[in-house]
């Protein structure tokens, strides 16, 4: 009796998927639980496990083909069984249709077309000799997803984005002097950051609307703080994030981190993970990046920008001295937040990563 291999639930609000490189071909053997097959959503990459051991059958959907939540898109057959695929409908790729006889004529023209590159193809080495070739891709979901989110946050909300500088030098002083120690009880690295996330609580709780959302003529304040951590994944840039992070150590909020990049880059990360979020930290500094401003993730009101630690002449006590310095930038929504509030959030997240010890004392 043949298996169907269903596109599974990946988030109630996920009707329709792509699908991705099938891991296993018609033919091959597979045990259960072993991944065939790699579905794209525009949220995160999922794949699908064998139901059972046994050998794909048929494959009736191909790569780049969309398919609904509950499609069959395969079959299999349990070991011991008889591996004819079953009749089903399948539609056959132009590689595998058999060309019809061609007329002379037809054959000049299709040898003149020959040397253009088709819409959607990769180009030969015979029609690059100019070096000006194109490649047409269609976009990931995840990449299309993000592009209407981006666009989406522009036209919806007026977005206004305020900066200031941090003195990282007590900070890293801090990580310094307690690493060793924080890695043989946690396993895991002091990093920066935990202490961003837990300055930037803080600096909500002193000013709840950038932890607010505008739900048509309301305003909502939430007391609890689930915060986005914007990491790089395989398929583009996610937002998994830390629920109640209110609540979670140090330590909590690293191992968390740590976890959201490793499995962002094996595109391993669930729907839930990606979904709500009250406010946002984006660091650009591990690619580099001096300044930005970041762009709100709706309907959130606020995103906080952290930038590359460059060692920056400033003055002190009235001499010039060099210091380790980070740019920060807020990007908040206007239409809830004015920028006296906004600086003012800025700035208490200056002054609690400055001197850490404020956020034991809660001064």
């Amino acid at each position: 009796m043949p298996i169907e291999l269903v596109v599974p639930s990946v988030g109630e609000s996920i009707t329709e998927v792509e699908i991705g490189d099938w891991l296993k071909k018609e033919g091959e053997p597979v045990d259960q639980d072993e991944p065939v097959v790699v579905i794209e959503t525009e949220k995160v990459t999922v794949e699908l496990p064998a139901p059972a051991t046994g050998t794909i059958t048929t494959t009736l959907k191909h790569k780049g083909d969309k398919a609904s939540v509950g499609d069959v898109i395969g079959f299999m057959e349990p070991n011991g069984a008889k591996t004819t695929p079953p009749t089903a409908p399948r539609e056959k790729s132009r590689a595998e249709a058999k060309p019809a006889e061609a007329s002379p004529r037809a054959l000049a023209q299709t040898q003149t077309s020959e040397s253009k590159p088709q819409p959607g193809s990769v180009p030969s080495p015979l029609p690059a000799v100019s070096g000006r070739e194109e490649q047409i891709v269609p976009m990931t979901p995840i990449r299309r997803r993000i592009a209407e989110r981006l666009v989406e946050a522009q036209k919806s909300a007026a977005l206004l984005t305020t900066f200031n500088q941090i003195d990282m030098s007590t900070l890293l002083g801090i990580r310094k002097l307690h690493q060793e120690s924080f890695q043989a009880k946690y396993r895991i690295k002091l990093g920066i950051m935990s202490f961003f996330v837990k300055a930037s609580i803080e600096a909500l709780k002193l000013v709840p609307q950038i932890n607010a959302e505008i739900r048509g003529h309301d305003v909502v304040y939430r007391n609890y703080y689930d915060i986005g951590i914007a990491v790089g994944g395989g398929k583009g840039l996610v937002v998994p994030v830390l629920r109640s992070a209110e609540r979670m150590s140090f330590a909590e909020i690293e191992k968390a981190i740590t976890d959201f990049v490793e499995r962002a880059r094996a595109n391993q990360l669930k729907v839930d993970e990606l979904q709500g979020g009250t406010f946002t930290i984006s660091n650009g500094g591990i690619y580099g990046s001096m300044l930005s401003t970041p762009i709100v993730n709706p309907p959130q009101s606020g995103v906080l920008g952290l930038h590359a630690i460059e060692d920056r002449p400033i003055a002190q006590a009235g001499a010039v001295v060099v210091r380790p310095i980070m740019y920060v930038a807020l990007t908040y929504d206007h239409r809830i937040v004015d920028g006296r509030e906004a600086v003012t959030f800025l700035k208490r997240v200056k002054d609690l990563v400055e001197d850490p010890a404020r956020m034991l004392l809660e001064i």
